[in-house]
């Protein structure tokens, strides 16, 4: 029995769309003031620099898979790519030609997220991913060259050489400086990425972002925004345990190098890792019945 589609009236759907426009304007302003003067921020302009999505599609509100916009076949929305327009005016996620067109993309976001979801979470890395992507540096070579490392140089490769680095996400591990790649437990790559990924990783988690937006429409603003919203917390984090001092712009260190530090860091850790498995298990609850049809007839391997 095919299940029927949401309706939204009008009213309905443009104050929805609206309501999602606020939320992105609280959490944008500030990024695009600052590029508007030519300043940056090391934390907080980092989800719009790192990642492909920018705060104009991010403003896009799209309802997802299931929901018919009643009255919409005049709007610019009807010629949006991946929308089809019913013949009673309203308009759709075309779902089909989505994942007729995006099946590949489609196959490997769920299989990661999959594999990722049913992993014990790691919480024994205490974030030094981030001190080996400064390992032997020169201060001239730093990526946030405006920063100063909260120890010097030698106590920042005292840190890492007393510790075992065990970084299993390849778009962190290929930062680490060529010092630092021998002192990795693990040699990720992104051939190995669905074997390797784990629900403990603060860059596993913050991506869920990035699989999240680029299957938009099919995936809808809702959990898009809360991903995003998860990110950003997670990059706090990600900086305050890192070797760089950022109390100048208003975050306290978490000393990771101090047991009082690492017991921080792990409590957080946990904390996003069991907030991220709520966001896999949202995603893989649109993804899963959108790709089974291409899957019933092969369309996937």
């Amino acid at each position: 029995m095919d299940v029927q589609p949401l309706r939204l009236p009008p009213a309905d759907w443009r104050a929805r769309e609206r309501e999602h426009a606020a939320r992105v304007d609280e959490r944008v302003d500030a990024h695009l003031a600052r590029r508007r003067t030519g300043r940056a921020h090391p934390v907080e302009d980092f989800l719009f620099v790192y990642y492909a999505n920018s705060p104009g599609r991010l403003r896009r509100w799209h309802p997802g898979a299931g929901v018919v916009l009643e009255d919409a076949g005049r709007m610019p929305r009807a010629s949006w790519r991946g929308y089809v327009t019913r013949v009673d005016g309203g308009v759709e996620v075309d779902v089909a030609g989505f994942v007729r067109d995006r099946a590949g993309t489609i196959d490997v976001v769920r299989r990661l997220l999959r594999a990722t979801l049913d992993r014990p979470a790691f919480t024994g890395c205490f974030g030094l991913h981030e001190w080996a992507m400064v390992y032997r540096l020169a201060p001239e070579e730093l990526r946030h060259a405006g920063l100063p490392l909260r120890l010097s140089p030698a106590e920042t490769e005292a840190v890492v050489e007393a510790h075992q680095v065990r970084c299993s996400h390849i778009d962190a591990y290929r930062f680490f400086t060529p010092a630092a790649v021998s002192r990795n437990l693990l040699r990720p790559t992104r051939a190995t990425q669905v074997e390797m990924e784990q629900p403990g990783c603060l860059h596993a988690n913050m991506d869920l972002y990035k699989w999240a937006y680029s299957l938009t429409p099919l995936v809808p603003s809702d959990l898009v925004l809360d991903a995003f919203d998860l990110a950003r917390e997670i990059r706090v984090l990600d900086m305050r345990a890192s070797p760089y001092d950022l109390r100048t712009i208003g975050f306290e260190p978490v000393a990771i190098e101090t047991p009082a530090g690492k017991a921080a860091y792990v409590v957080a850790q946990r904390e996003f890792a069991d907030r991220a498995q709520v966001l896999r298990r949202r995603l893989l609850a649109i993804l899963d019945p959108a790709a089974a049809p291409a899957h019933s007839c092969g369309g996937d391997a």
